[in-house]
This record gives structure tokens, C-alpha cells and sequence, in this order.
């Protein structure tokens, strides 16, 4: 039997001590948390659920190391992110990032880069499923120009709190990156992963008064289970189910086996 490990994280505000006085007040995002968890749950995932505060930088990072030291060949783990999404200028150069931004998760007390979240994929052992659902902006290919309708509450640190927070942590990214280009280089092959994300790296994504809005979509075509094909149709689904503007992204690295991207979502 293979094991299913998940973490569900939901953020409806910040630390403002750690944003500059801007806390993020969102609505839905620990609704979206708790939904993604009781169908992990129900699916038979072991799961772990953190809600605002203690969705911090260690918090997650220590979650996700004991999930993969835990799981093995053929296990699952399954990460969900519900809250805002950021970018930062990429020092990597373009190959890294085309659009020369790193995505980020805006978490509790600092902004989490895409490239420390494929750190964490990096530590599971060969052959384990990681599927990853990002309900935040800028989301495209977090596993490494706001839009959107109008009146909509978007997912995205604003730009000038973006450009304040680079100033003030340009320090502590450069050697951040420095420490990740060397763990990547050390580490060697990119972990095979599927993203289902809200929206494009250039998109937004909206919040909404029960879930956001790809949250929503995503419990809508899952239909407590109805649902029956693999991550493609599940992708082609939700999208089919928002407007333009937030266009929901299916990204895989490394090279995840067809088996894989074929299985009906959430199997253990």
C-alpha cells in the first residue's frame, strides 16, 4: 500500500511587522485550506492543515522534510497553497526564469521563492508523486502585471510592497540563492512534480467570499468525488470553468511518468 502524505496551508493575512505595515487581508483562504484537506483526508492522505500564523517559512519547510523523509518509491505527496502570490526580480538570469522573476508564496513572516519550494520537492526520494495546487497569483510555475476582473480581491502582494520588500531583503535573497543554486547543483536531477496552478505567471487570481475563485472551480469539478479522469481532463475542467484573465496552469518537472499524469487526481 502506498502512503499519501499532504500539507494544506491557508493565509488570510500576514505578519505587517514583516510586510512593512501591509497585512493581506484576504477572506477565503482558510476555507480553501480546509476543504483541500478533507478531500486529502477522505482520500486517504495523512494531513496537516496551517492557518495563518503558523503558516510560516519554518513551519512549511519543516513539514514538508518530514513528509519526505517519510515517504518512499511510489508514495504521494501533495501540497496545496491558498493565499497571496509575489515576485521578485530573478538573479539566476533568464534561463532560470524567462520572464526574469522568481514566483513566490507570500507566506506568514516572508515571501517563500519557487526555488525553495522545489528545494523541499528535491529531498523526497526518486519515484515519489508530488503534486502541488496553488490557489494564489503569479502561479504558473511557482514550483519554481496584476490582472483580472474588476471588483475582484486579488491573490498578489501589490507592486510597491513588492519593490520595498526587495530593497529591504536584497541582502538576504542573494545569499539566499546562492545557498539554493549550490543545494541544486549538489542535489543534481529536478524532482518529478505536477503543478495545477490559479492562474498564470502573468496572471492574477481572485479571492472570493467562500473560496477563491480556483478553489471553487476545482470542489465544483471534483464534485465530492464524482470525478473521474486524470490530471489533464481535471486541469482542462477547472479552467473551462474560469474567465480569461485567470487562466489555470498545468506545469510539470522533471519528466513525471504518463501512469502519473493519467491517475485520477488524489489517488493514493
Amino acid at each position: 500500500m502506498a502512503t499519501g502524505l499532504s500539507l494544506h496551508v491557508g493565509l488570510n493575512k500576514v505578519d505587517p511587522d514583516r510586510y512593512e505595515g501591509w497585512d493581506g487581508t484576504l477572506i477565503a483562504c482558510e476555507n480553501d485550506a480546509r476543504d483541500m484537506e478533507k478531500i486529502a483526508r477522505t482520500a486517504g492522505f495523512e494531513t496537516t492543515v496551517l492557518l495563518t500564523p503558523d503558516g510560516t517559512v519554518d513551519n512549511v519547510t519543516s513539514a514538508l522534510g518530514k513528509a519526505a523523509d517519510r515517504l518512499g518509491p511510489g508514495d504521494i505527496l501533495l501540497f496545496t497553497y491558498s493565499g497571496h502570490g509575489g515576485q521578485v526580480p530573478d538573479e539566476n538570469g533568464p534561463d532560470d526564469e524567462p520572464d526574469r522573476l522568481d514566483e513566490t508564496l507570500v507566506l506568514y513572516d516572508r515571501q517563500f521563492l519557487d526555488d525553495e519550494v522545489q528545494r523541499a520537492f528535491r529531498a523526497c526520494a526518486d519515484d515519489v508523486r508530488i503534486v502541488a495546487l496553488l490557489d494564489c497569483c503569479h502561479s504558473g510555475s511557482s514550483i519554481e502585471i496584476p490582472g483580472g476582473a474588476d471588483g475582484d480581491r486579488g491573490r498578489y502582494l501589490p507592486e510597491p510592497q513588492q519593490r520595498q520588500l526587495y530593497e529591504r531583503d536584497l541582502s538576504f535573497l542573494t545569499t539566499l540563492r546562492r545557498s539554493l543554486a549550490e543545494d541544486a547543483a549538489a542535489d543534481g536531477a529536478t524532482p518529478d512534480a505536477l503543478l495545477v496552478s490559479a492562474c498564470q505567471d502573468n496572471q492574477t487570481a481572485a479571492d472570493g467570499d467562500v473560496n477563491g475563485a480556483f478553489t471553487e472551480a476545482l470542489l465544483q469539478v471534483w464534485d465530492a468525488g464524482a470525478f473521474q479522469g486524470g490530471y489533464r481532463k481535471f486541469h482542462r475542467a477547472i479552467q473551462h470553468r474560469l474567465p480569461p484573465t485567470q487562466s489555470p496552469n498545468l506545469y510539470l518537472t522533471g519528466s513525471p511518468g504518463r501512469d502519473f499524469v493519467n491517475q485520477r487526481p488524489f489517488t493514493v
